[in-house]
């Protein structure tokens, strides 16, 4: 609590003190007047009454609201300083009554099911101020992050661990494990198939028959003389390319097809060897090697590290940064997504419902013994002063009452006493 605001409940604390203790001693003070007029009049006897009983009530009240912080005039009087001499009683009482009646399994999971978080999230998230707020706390936190990996530390230790986890790559295996997994269920077959109509694309392209029909034209010298260069030329190349169709087509419509065939064993057999084969396992373990130990990849590294931070900075000390935009875009479209998908929020929430009796009864018990643990900690001192500061001044009104209540038993037990006595 801020000093100043401790400095106003003591005040208000110690005015409400003045007023019961004024009381106290008004009572008093009446007391000793009508007492000293009693003989004069009836009536004085009744206002010594009214005093009298006042001043018992606001003294024990007083005693009873003292002894709840400190012992009364400083005597050990027994069962006073309650709340000092309990302490851990008291936070062990107020933990359990916490955890009991506000943080209870079906309590919280009420609360839950009338919150509906999924549909307050996606309202929240929907509004354009909040996804504008989301995108500068996105850009104020990625600043913060660029000021903390630009660091030389920082680049040496991504540096080793770049270089460490590379050391313990085995390139062949994975190389093999890759291209196995590439090809499982015969999926290298539909890359051949899309390898063979580009090249019948290419193939049957202008460009390249004509090309085709040069380079023929060219080792046909003898033909040059009579001018059949060119028609022999253009023969031959509608003949390549018929056969080059014919090729692919064939490929294409025959699953046993022997080019096919030779394609399926050479590509397994090459994964094989990846994986299980020691000389590719060792030229995997050179080019490794060669690569770690070549300076080009360190400045490589530090070079691209460096480009990726000067584009970040770049683009978050931007007023528009395109990043912070982005954030608050992907943030409006993913509320405005949940607003407009029901099954999607229901989900969300049966997975909060779900998780959340797993989290109250794993954290219920360390809020229970956090709170134990903090009274229990807590100097004796300065938590019944904090006490006192915060309750102490509604306590006061209990003196008061009992100066006033006190007075009225007191007149009425004097009044009834002479009615008896006629």
């Amino acid at each position: 609590m801020a000093p100043a605001q401790q400095d106003l409940q003591a005040a208000r604390l110690a005015r409400m003190k003045r007023i019961a203790l004024g009381l106290l001693g008004l009572a008093a003070c009446v007391y000793a007047l009508a007492t000293a007029m009693e003989g004069r009049h009836a009536a004085w006897g009744y206002v010594a009454a009214f005093a009298e009983a006042a001043m018992v009530g606001a003294i024990a009240d007083w005693f009873a609201v003292v002894a709840l912080f400190r012992h009364p005039l400083g005597l050990p009087i027994p069962h006073t300083a309650i709340i000092p001499e309990n302490k851990s009683r008291i936070g062990a009482n107020l933990a359990g009554f916490i955890c009991n009646n506000f943080l209870s399994t079906q309590q919280v999971l009420a609360k839950l099911e009338q919150f509906d978080p999924a549909g307050r999230l996606a309202q929240w998230l929907a509004r354009p101020g909040n996804g504008q707020q989301l995108g500068r706390l996105g850009v104020t936190a990625a600043r913060y992050g660029l000021s903390a990996f630009d660091d030389e530390r920082v680049r040496a230790f991504l540096g080793h661990a770049a270089a460490s986890g590379l050391a313990k790559v085995d390139l062949s295996s994975l190389a093999g494990q890759s291209l196995e997994a590439l090809t499982e269920g015969g999926r290298h077959q539909a890359l051949l198939d899309d390898v063979l109509q580009q090249v019948a694309g290419l193939v049957e392209g202008e460009a390249v028959q004509e090309h085709i029909t040069e380079a023929i034209a060219r080792e046909i010298k003898a033909l040059r003389y009579v001018g059949l260069d060119q028609v022999a030329a253009r023969l031959a190349t509608r003949k390549v390319v018929s056969v080059v169709a014919k090729t692919i087509g064939d490929l294409a419509a025959q699953a046993d097809h022997p080019l096919r065939l030779r394609f399926d064993a050479f590509t397994h057999e090459f994964i094989d060897r990846l994986q299980h084969d020691a000389a590719f396992h060792a030229r995997g373990e050179k080019l490794r090697a060669d690569l770690l130990a070549h300076p080009a990849l360190g400045k490589y590294l530090h070079g691209l590290w460096d480009e990726l931070l000067a584009w970040l900075h770049a683009d978050l000390l931007r007023p528009e940064s395109s990043i912070g935009a982005r954030i608050s875009a992907l943030s409006q479209e993913l509320g405005e997504r949940l607003e407009a998908d029901a099954a999607m929020r229901r989900w969300i929430n049966e997975q909060i419902t779900a998780a959340a009796p797993l989290a109250i009864e794993r954290y219920r018990e360390d809020i229970r013994r956090y709170i134990v643990e903090r009274v229990d900690a807590w100097n004796t001192h300065e938590m019944t002063a904090e006490l006192e500061r915060n309750v102490g001044r509604d306590l006061q009104f209990i003196r008061i009452n009992g100066t006033l209540v006190g007075g009225l038993v007191g007149l009425g037990i004097h009044a009834a006493t002479q009615w008896l006595r006629g």
